[in-house]
């Protein structure tokens, strides 16, 4: 996961999801009715191998493997706070949201002119649109340079451009992103 789908899923929550693999464990076992059954079926594993993970008796617990962990990671993703998500994403789409990012950022300018690509903190208000063509490719499974392409043409319009009032028709270099942060509302 790059730094911009993992900043989208941080603005999504309103709540941190749980760090240890117990509690994620946990949270899987109340959200799927304590069933041990459904949480393997979900995870791909044997019901006696969550049992094992989430006994009491000292001697018996095993602890999941490192795919095992990651599985256990993308399972509480999916099923946390769904209907928050729902109604943040519904209000970046709507209203829009603030880009927070430090990255290399600029023209593709004439190296020592004032607009070349250096690195750089931003902070941008961006429209509902971008929100949404963003989210539309997260969900299409688009990989983090194409989210980047997105987020460059909108930050050109707005940082550069000024809302379209300057700067026409120069390419826009938004690269080697070092944290992305989205607010919404």
């Amino acid at each position: 996961m790059g730094q911009i789908e993992q900043g989208l899923e941080r603005a999504l929550r309103t709540r941190s999801v749980p760090s240890s693999t117990e509690a994620r464990l946990r949270f899987l076992l109340a959200a799927l009715r304590g069933s041990t059954q459904r949480v393997a079926t979900v995870l791909g594993v044997s019901q006696r191998t969550v049992q094992r993970w989430v006994t009491k008796k000292p001697g018996a617990r095993r602890p999941p493997g490192p795919m095992q962990v990651r599985a256990i990671e993308e399972a509480v993703l999916a099923r946390w706070q769904p209907r928050i998500r729902a109604r943040r994403r519904a209000q970046a789409e709507a209203e829009g949201f603030v880009f927070h990012t430090r990255a290399r950022f600029g023209f593709a300018a004439p190296a020592g002119s004032s607009d070349d690509p250096r690195v750089r903190w931003i902070t941008q208000d961006l429209p509902g649109e971008v929100a949404r063509e963003l989210f539309a490719a997260w969900d299409a499974g688009a990989g983090e340079q194409q989210q980047t392409v997105i987020l460059a043409r909108a930050l050109g319009h707005g940082y550069f451009r000024e809302g379209g009032r300057r700067a026409h028709g120069l390419h826009i270099a938004f690269s080697d992103v070092e944290f992305a942060d989205f607010s919404i509302g």
